[in-house]
């Protein structure tokens, strides 16, 4: 195997293990406060507050079910697709290939919650004048930045292609 590639494995299973262990040790806080308290409900102020939540469906609650069958479809779904992003990284080059990463490494923080605890805890609670954000969490950042972030690049890449 080449330096090079042995290289870029490193650093991608650093960023992915980065990432991973954000999002666990965010989740490992939250959950050690509501074995303390009973509850997460904490007020820093009045823009963004801690708010736990378990989220059985995918990203910001959407699709979410308590039938067992259901569930395990949308869990067998987000494996596929983690598969086709992991397929992705081989085929991909530049700086896509590290919001691909993004994307997966978040995606394998939730994923673990989804087998561990059969929901995923969400708690990052955004609001603006009583207006609240979905409920989230460190690997959704993650999952949605990378998103955007290639959304991005493609359209000034079809933009440049197109002019």
């Amino acid at each position: 195997m080449k330096n090079e590639n042995i290289k870029k494995i490193v650093i991608s299973t650093s960023i992915l293990l980065l990432i991973f262990l954000l999002d666990r040790i965010s989740k490992i806080l939250i959950l050690n406060i509501l074995e303390d308290t009973g509850k997460v409900d904490i007020y820093i102020n009045s823009f963004l507050n801690f708010y736990l939540i378990w989220n059985k469906g995918i990203g910001f609650g959407m699709l979410s079910s308590d039938q067992i069958f259901f569930y395990n479809i949308v869990t067998a779904f987000i494996v596929l697709i983690n598969f086709i992003i992991f397929y992705l990284l081989f085929k991909e080059k530049g700086i896509k290939y590290y919001f691909l990463l993004m994307i997966l490494g978040g995606s394998l923080g939730n994923l673990f919650d989804r087998m561990y605890f059969r929901a995923v805890p969400d708690f990052i609670d955004l609001n603006y004048n009583g207006y609240h954000w979905f409920i989230f969490n460190v690997a959704d950042i993650f999952i949605s930045i990378g998103i955007i972030l290639l959304i991005l690049i493609e359209l000034i890449s079809y933009k440049k292609v197109n002019e």
